[in-house]
């Protein structure tokens, strides 16, 4: 069982077929589910600062890595999770991307619409996998630099 569940049996949830989910509402929990995940890597990597546990986490939560995350990783799905992905990157925010380009901030929408179907498909092993290899782009890119 996964924390989805956990949370839905705790608290008295109910359940409802996720497919009927906007992609917006899917990137929505996707936002805080990639981000509690990025968190919990810089914070196992050693008890620090928070400014420095933040400056760690920026490299990978901004839009710009999100959109390269999406790009290394879309090859890796099957075809359901690429439609998922499909339907975030052409969901219409009511937001504007502060620092990146429409295109990296369309692409972040995508990955966080994923990552939050496959949360509530309890499926972390899943989004563990395919944010490993995202992750080892953006930490080779940083590597280079």
């Amino acid at each position: 069982m996964g924390l989805n569940q956990d949370i839905i049996n705790h608290f008295d949830g109910k359940e409802i077929d996720i497919k009927t989910y906007s992609p917006l509402t899917l990137a929505y929990i996707g936002d805080d589910v990639f981000d509690l995940i990025i968190r919990t890597i810089v914070v196992n990597r050693g008890n620090t600062k928070p400014a420095k546990l933040h400056g760690a986490t920026v490299k990978y939560v901004s839009a710009v890595a999100q959109a390269k995350m999406h790009d290394t990783i879309s090859e890796l799905l099957n075809e359901e999770e690429a439609d998922i992905l499909r339907r975030g990157r052409n969901a219409n925010p009511h937001t504007k991307a502060k620092n990146a380009s429409s295109a990296d901030y369309m692409k972040a929408t995508a990955l966080e619409t994923l990552v939050g179907f496959l949360y509530l498909k309890d499926e972390q092993d899943r989004i563990f996998e395919l944010l490993q290899k995202g992750i080892e782009v953006i930490d080779k890119a940083d590597e280079r630099q």
